[in-house]
Parts: structure tokens; C-alpha cells; sequence
């Protein structure tokens, strides 16, 4: 299951870690499969063992050993819970209740991509849709640095991207591109309240960014200014200026 390719077939991913686990468990009862636990993390965890047997998870004690070679970190924790896919269908998470989102296109970067998705849980999204040419979510490093937040808000995967697009216009869902050659800012659309209704943002490739075709589909492309001398900033760092500025317009109209 660290592998693509397996995670698919065996419809599965693996959660590593305190909070992942913690979190997987809480989203609900039928996410954990099965929880691989070290003897010294089974004493410094008890809550989280007795959480699995509650929720009808096989619960397996292994060896350091065993866990190393589940784990991709460099010190694992001693925790690796087997997880049933949580995503869901695009048309389910596209509606009248979808205020804030994010559409990942080709996102290649699994740390980014799950750093996104913690931003996007903070800021209070809807969904997080990941391309069909985007990294898989539950990709181990996507699943670590989204620190539970994966298990917290509508994940959609393979999404084609010109198709979620129309689908939000259809649903009257304004789609703001993230662009650092963007003729606007965000603060323009901030001072004239566009940031305020249903907004879904739209992160490009981290090298290459979003090709005309998109940019030209949504309804503005948006830069976010730069005040000192850095080139750009990085994905992470756009996402959570993009997020959070919506977030504040939209609390604010309401």
C-alpha cells in the first residue's frame, strides 16, 4: 500500500502516526480496518487501541520491525492504521451548501497537496478536488502532512478539470484561479466584494502553472501581490493567502 498502484487494488491506504490515526478513527467507524501497534506505543496510546476494537477493527501488535517497514518516516511512531477510501463523487460535494473549495490541478507534490488540505480544512472549505493528473491523496507524505485533515472535509479524486469547472458554474459557483502574471489581485476583488459569494480556487502545477485554456475558463485569474523582493511564494503559502482571504469576505458579508 505504499505504492499506487496497491493502494488501488486493494481499495486501502495506510494513516501512520498519532494524529492520523486519531483522526481517522473519529471521522468514523467503518474508516479503520486494521491498527498495527508497537508494544511501547499500544501503552502510550491506549485510547487509541481501545478506539479501534470499539469500532470493530482488527488490531494487530507487531514488532518494531514490521511497523518500520509500513512506515515512510525516518522515526516511526509506532502506529499504522489500514483505512478505507473516504473520497467522495464530485456531484455530491457541489451544491447549494458549497461555499469555500479548492480544485488541485496537477498538483505532482504529495507534501503540498496534504498542506493545502490542512489549510483548506482551517480556512473552513467544502471540498478539495484532486485532478486526474494530480498526486494521489493518500499518498503517505499527502496523508502526514494533511495532520488529519483528509478525514475532516469532502475529498474528490480524478476529477477532470474543464467538467468541474462547468459543473460549479452550473451551480453558481464563482472559480478564481490562482496566478502570480494575473492582471488583478486579490485585493481588488476584495474591495469590491467579489471575494464574498461561493468561491472555489484553482492551484496549478508547482512549475509550470495553469495553461491558457483554464485560465481562460474561470472567472478571474487572480495574483497574489508581492510587496518585497521574493520572486513568488511557494503553493502552500499562495493556498492559505487565497483561503483565508475568502474566508474573512465571506464571514464578513454574513
Amino acid at each position: 500500500m505504499l505504492k499506487r498502484a496497491f493502494r488501488e487494488q486493494d481499495h486501502a491506504f495506510l494513516a501512520e502516526g498519532a494524529q492520523a490515526v486519531r483522526e481517522a478513527l473519529a471521522s468514523s467507524p467503518s474508516v479503520v480496518r486494521e491498527l498495527f501497534v508497537t508494544a511501547p506505543a499500544k501503552q502510550r496510546y491506549p485510547e487509541l487501541v481501545a478506539a479501534a476494537l470499539a469500532a470493530g477493527a482488527v488490531v494487530h501488535q507487531a514488532s518494531g520491525r514490521v511497523l518500520a517497514e509500513l512506515s515512510e518516516t525516518v522515526t516511526p511512531q509506532g502506529l499504522v492504521a489500514v483505512c478505507a477510501p473516504i473520497h467522495v463523487p464530485i456531484e455530491s460535494a457541489v451544491g447549494p451548501r458549497l461555499r469555500l473549495g479548492v480544485l488541485l490541478a496537477a498538483i505532482r507534490d504529495p507534501g503540498n497537496a496534504g498542506t493545502v488540505m490542512r489549510t483548506a480544512d482551517a480556512a473552513g472549505a467544502d471540498l478539495v478536488a484532486f485532478s486526474d493528473t494530480s498526486v494521489d491523496p493518500y499518498n503517505g507524505k499527502c496523508v502526514r502532512a494533511s495532520a488529519g485533515s483528509l478525514f475532516h472535509l469532502p475529498v474528490a479524486i480524478g476529477v477532470g478539470v474543464a467538467d468541474a469547472i462547468s459543473r460549479l458554474h452550473a451551480e453558481g459557483v464563482q472559480v478564481l484561479a490562482a496566478d502570480g502574471a494575473a492582471p488583478r489581485d486579490i485585493d481588488d476583488l476584495d474591495r469590491v466584494g467579489e471575494l464574498a459569494g461561493p468561491t472555489v480556487w484553482v492551484f496549478g502545477n508547482e512549475a509550470w502553472g495553469l495553461p491558457t485554456d483554464l485560465l481562460q475558463s474561470v472567472d478571474h485569474a487572480v495574483r497574489v501581490p508581492i510587496h518585497g523582493r521574493a520572486e513568488s511564494l511557494n503553493l502552500a503559502a499562495a493556498a492559505a493567502v487565497c483561503l483565508y482571504a475568502s474566508a474573512r469576505a465571506q464571514r464578513a458579508a454574513n
